[in-house]
């Protein structure tokens, strides 16, 4: 994850602070959950929150294995992925519809494969394993395509989007501990 590294700097910086964090790719309701605050992909964020920027904007990867690509041609266009195994990512209780844009064309693909998940690291998994194309966050993903493990395509079709930001409800009184988060998290 992006945030790992200012995580890090957070705990040698404030050791005296407790981080208690939870996971989901579901959105969370900050005050009944008890959470001081989320961190979010920004175009998922309520509009009455607080919200910092605390990475740089993001882009989905569109991948496949050097075996896959063997046994199937690599898809030029968004509608040749008919033609391939897709596997699904399930983000927030809907299976993600793969977007995509090339001048003022903009289009979305219902992902049609054996398998949908909803863990990144298991769709990374499955497509190495010459299941199928997926996709996942470019930036995750360069490891593996420098390496030649994976093959981007539709590099031209992949638009960026708003990256994460950390979030919270507005409040007078905002924690100390909170507020060196921010602090720590903030995107310069």
């Amino acid at each position: 994850m992006v945030l790992l590294p200012k995580l890090k700097n957070f705990a040698n910086v404030f050791p005296e602070i407790v981080l208690d964090v939870t996971t989901s790719n579901d959105p969370i309701e900050l005050v009944a959950g008890g959470f001081d605050a989320g961190i979010h992909i920004g175009e998922l964020i309520q509009r009455d929150m607080v919200a910092v920027r605390v990475s740089n904007d993001l882009r989905l990867a569109v991948v496949g294995s050097p075996e896959y690509f063997k046994h199937h041609n690599i898809p030029r266009t968004p509608n040749e992925l008919k033609e391939h195994s897709c596997i699904g990512f399930r983000f927030s209780g809907e299976v993600y519809r793969w977007q995509f844009e090339k001048g003022r064309k903009a289009l979305s693909v219902y992902p049609q494969g054996p398998v949908t998940f909803d863990d990144p690291d298991l769709v990374i998994e499955v497509v190495l394993n010459g299941l199928g194309i997926g996709t996942a966050l470019e930036s995750q993903l360069l490891p593996l395509t420098a390496k030649h493990r994976l093959i981007q395509v539709l590099e031209d079709w992949c638009p960026t989007f708003p990256g994460y930001f950390l979030y919270y409800p507005s409040r007078r009184n905002q924690s100390a501990a909170l507020a060196a988060l921010i602090q720590s998290l903030r995107l310069v």
